[in-house]
């Protein structure tokens, strides 16, 4: 029996996507990556914003025709958009044979099951604890690195965001099985752990009473084999002493956060729901930098969010301008359905929306190609991720690029490298966004 698997969003989701896909083939099932021949396809759904919504609606409407004109004996749909519309989807598109919750992965194996037998399913599990699977998580990320989810859910519930309501409130992983899950990632040759939750910088504190962060990475630090510790989503004003000092002295701890700022007008903030001030923000990066000169910073931001004035955009130029972060990424406002924000007045034209991001990806534009000159005739440590066609040259990463968001740095040597090596590289180089260098010695630890 083939499965076709389709894994849409963010890296949390796609966590979600190679736990049942353990669970499935310790349930004797196949994958196949031909949807022409599979008898069962899941699709696992996103919702986050407007775009999303639509990706993910078209993905099942696609894979819907399959049951015509292909194999398939039935659709499963599961993830966010499952869990926020799971009347619709069912009404809508009647090629669907079972909806899961988000937090239902546990029951995907029942859910094929009922499919095949032709009953259509909903499983909508309450969004407490952490679902159990069967079988061992199946890598799809095709690297060195994968994603550890440390937690699920959040409990911020800022205005323009529909993540609490659909994936519950903030729950931690147990320690144990971060560790367990980690260990066997470093038997399958993983190199690098990026460290994943809605927020991972409140690891633990519902679980042992307080931020339990830099105790977990101290504890991954210990496992053979995994050389790089990155860490994604870290509410800034939840970055606490402790794990600014274990990031600074564990030496496989990237000197890397992402801290998502979403904006610097204190009007602003405060209409998202957001708990730091312009001040707070500043004081954050700077306690940062000041312990970690050579940490590495992105950040995201939202513009056109309800009521931003061009005064707001303003602001919000000359901070980022102050700032300089390393790594930055802009998304538009987008109403989502059920959220304060959507009700809000004085709703900003999509034009507006669009040139104001232009402007501060220009911007960015221009402090990144500053950052990457200033690394010429440093050397790094470089993950290598693969060679360039018909080129003596290889792609890779520094401790400042996590996968998929971030730049590369392009390596010119004729000698053989292989995707997973770690070199020392200097840097030659500087383009908006990825450096340039060539092989200077081994890497050794």
């Amino acid at each position: 029996m083939n499965i076709f698997f389709v894994s849409l969003g963010c890296d949390k989701n796609l966590v979600d996507s190679e736990e049942m896909l353990g669970a499935l083939t310790s349930g004797g099932y196949r994958i196949t990556d031909d949807e022409s021949k599979a008898d069962v396809i899941i699709v696992n759904t996103c919702c986050f914003i407007h775009d999303a919504k639509e990706e993910s609606i078209q993905a099942i409407l696609e894979m819907a025709s399959y049951k015509e004109k292909g194999t398939c004996k039935a659709l499963i749909v599961t993830g966010c958009l499952a869990q926020r519309y799971k009347k619709e989807i069912t009404q809508e598109i009647p090629e669907v044979d079972a909806v899961l919750g988000t937090n239902s992965q546990d029951s995907i194996l029942e859910a094929v099951s009922k499919a095949l037998e032709g009953k259509v399913t909903h499983i909508f599990t309450p969004l407490v604890g952490i679902p159990e699977l069967p079988g061992k998580r199946m890598m799809t990320t095709g690297g060195y690195y994968e994603y550890l989810k440390i937690a699920e859910g959040c409990d911020k519930h800022c205005t323009y965001c529909i993540i609490p309501s659909i994936r519950g409130s903030y729950r931690s992983v147990p320690m144990e099985k971060l560790i367990s899950q980690a260990e066997e990632l470093a038997e399958q040759g993983v190199k690098e752990l990026i460290l994943v939750a809605q927020e991972t910088t409140l690891y633990g504190k519902d679980l042992y009473g307080e931020k339990s962060l830099h105790l977990l990475l101290k504890k991954l630090c210990q496992i053979p084999g995994i050389h790089w510790i990155r860490i994604l989503y870290c509410y800034p004003e939840e970055i606490y002493p402790e794990l600014i000092d274990t990031i600074r002295t564990e030496k496989k701890i990237c000197h890397y956060l992402d801290l998502p700022i979403q904006h610097a007008s204190d009007r602003i903030l405060k209409k998202m729901g957001r708990r730091t001030t312009k001040q707070q923000l500043k004081d954050i990066v700077g306690e940062l930098r000041r312990n970690i000169p050579d940490i590495m910073l992105r950040t995201t931001l939202i513009t056109g969010f309800p009521g931003e004035t061009a005064e707001d955009h303003e602001e919000l130029m000359e901070f980022v301008n102050e700032m300089e972060f390393e790594r930055l990424g802009v998304f538009t406002y987008s109403p989502e359905e059920n959220t304060p924000a959507a009700l809000m007045e004085n709703q900003i034209e999509e034009e507006v929306k669009e040139n104001r991001k232009e402007e501060l990806m220009e911007l960015q534009q221009e402090i990144s190609l500053d950052n990457g000159e200033k690394l010429i005739g440093k050397t790094l440590t470089v993950m290598v991720e693969g060679k360039v066609a018909d080129e003596n040259a290889y792609v890779g990463r520094t401790y400042g690029d996590a996968p998929g968001i971030d730049g590369y740095i392009f390596i010119n040597t004729g000698e053989l490298l292989m995707s997973g090596d770690f070199v020392r590289v200097k840097v030659t180089g500087a383009l908006e966004y990825d450096l340039i260098g060539e092989i200077e010695d081994e890497y050794t630890e």
